[in-house]
């Protein structure tokens, strides 16, 4: 065998194939989260088919479909604790198989969901249902996609390839926000409200086929115990490593707050406080989140090189400095809207590039997927799964301002958790 062979057999399969390593984890993470941020962009629509209106305030059903959001992300650390141990004790593809199936079938299950005039109290009990399951495989998707991805990594690249779990994330929340944009363009308020919303997710359903099929030729990356004594509990991660966890959840809390805020709820948030249509809110979003995936790997490549503590920090000071600025001059025009939204995704990218790589870097491999998955889903389930429902609320009770002070106050709290984390970049990561 020659130096170059020994060198080559050295080297795991799955790095040798990095291209097949991200398309498998990217496209399977995209389709599964445009089902999940179809449910976001068309959530005003919703609102009017699947709940009561109220003859007193028209927020009232807007803020159920927010609720029943948010109730969707009270499953995700339950989803990360199980497909993560599913992750650790069988391995990452089986994992993955599982979430992107899950994802198929509830986002089928929301578009099929009756009106409330047709079957009354029923239609939103099947909505509650099916964001149940979504938030099951959504929190498992995050805890093994994030594993996988970091472990298919080579030296000096997992901040690169960390930076394509918010590369796919973006795809499928951009080619939500796209094709809800289209259909408000072409279709009228009436078709829209009758059947125009349930379109996105039947074409999620069916694309969740394709990432499945895509991600059966991916590598395993971790090697699961084959002995039943040897496999990890499913609180071992808790159990063993508890500062790690609660390390996560102050690396996540401002992170997933802004996050969602930006990403997210913006468009929505921009109606209820301007003037602004609502078709140019959409766009707006869509705009702004073709710019942030470009934004991905550029921060990636830099925390390779000069670690990870600074992004996290330029994230969180500016985040803490500007939020309250920023969403105040929002105006009601397109332009301000957009401008708002591209300078906040300049600050989130210091965390969101690089979330996957630190995540993976703080556990062990034995108990990696499940050890990120349950605090880091349950953290995003407080922060960022309430936060339509929370700058709804503002708006409700008359004060909107305090929106975005609650948004500057939980990214002064990371901050506090990112100067204090220790540098992982550089060192190797445990197989």
């Amino acid at each position: 065998m020659t130096q170059h062979d020994q060198v080559t057999a050295a080297v795991p399969n799955h790095e040798r194939r990095p291209i097949r390593q991200l398309l498998a984890a990217s496209v399977g993470n995209a389709v599964e989260w445009y089902d999940w941020y179809a449910y976001t962009f068309l959530a005003t629509y919703i609102a009017d088919q699947v709940f009561p209106k109220s003859s007193g305030n028209s927020l009232v059903p807007l803020l159920s479909t927010f609720a029943v959001f948010a109730v969707g992300f009270f499953m995700r650390p339950v989803g990360g604790l199980l497909m993560g141990a599913v992750a650790d004790r069988r391995g990452r593809r089986a994992a993955l198989t599982v979430t992107i199936l899950l994802m198929g079938g509830s986002s089928l299950l929301v578009g099929l969901t009756p009106t409330y005039a047709s079957v009354g109290v029923l239609a939103p009990v099947v909505l509650v249902l099916a964001r149940l399951l979504q938030g099951l495989s959504v929190g498992g998707e995050f805890a093994a996609s994030t594993t996988f991805l970091v472990e298919s990594a080579g030296p000096g690249r997992r901040g690169l390839f960390s930076s394509f779990q918010y590369v796919s994330t973006s795809a499928g929340q951009l080619a939500a926000s796209g094709v809800a944009a289209l259909l408000v363009a072409v279709l009228s308020e009436g078709q829209m409200d009758g059947w125009g919303w349930r379109l996105p997710f039947i074409v999620g359903a069916a694309l969740s086929l394709v990432g499945f099929w895509i991600r059966q030729g991916a590598h395993e990356t971790h090697r699961a115990p084959t002995e039943d004594g040897d496999r990890p509990g499913l609180f071992d991660a808790l159990r063993h490593h508890p500062r790690q966890s609660l390390l996560i959840c102050g690396i996540t809390a401002g992170g997933t707050l802004a996050y969602y805020t930006w990403t997210s709820y913006l468009p929505t948030y921009a109606e209820l406080n301007t003037d602004i249509s609502k078709g140019q809110a959409l766009l707006a979003g869509t705009v702004a989140l073709a710019f942030f995936a470009v934004l991905q790997p550029v921060g990636g490549l830099l925390s390779d090189r000069i670690g990870r503590r600074p992004p996290l920090l330029f994230f969180g000071i500016g985040f803490a400095l500007l939020s309250v600025p920023l969403l105040k001059s929002l105006t009601g025009s397109f332009i301000s809207l957009l401008l708002v939204q591209c300078a906040g995704m300049v600050l989130l990218t210091g965390f969101t590039s690089i979330s996957a790589a630190v995540n993976a870097e703080v556990f062990p491999a034995r108990v990696r997927a499940a050890g990120i998955g349950f605090p880091y889903s349950l953290t995003v389930a407080l922060f960022g799964g309430t936060a339509p429902y929370m700058g709804t609320l503002f708006k409700e009770i008359g004060s909107p301002g305090l929106f975005p002070v609650y948004v500057a106050v939980l990214c002064v709290v990371s901050s506090a958790v990112y100067l204090r984390l220790p540098e992982t970049a550089h060192g190797p990561l445990e197989r």
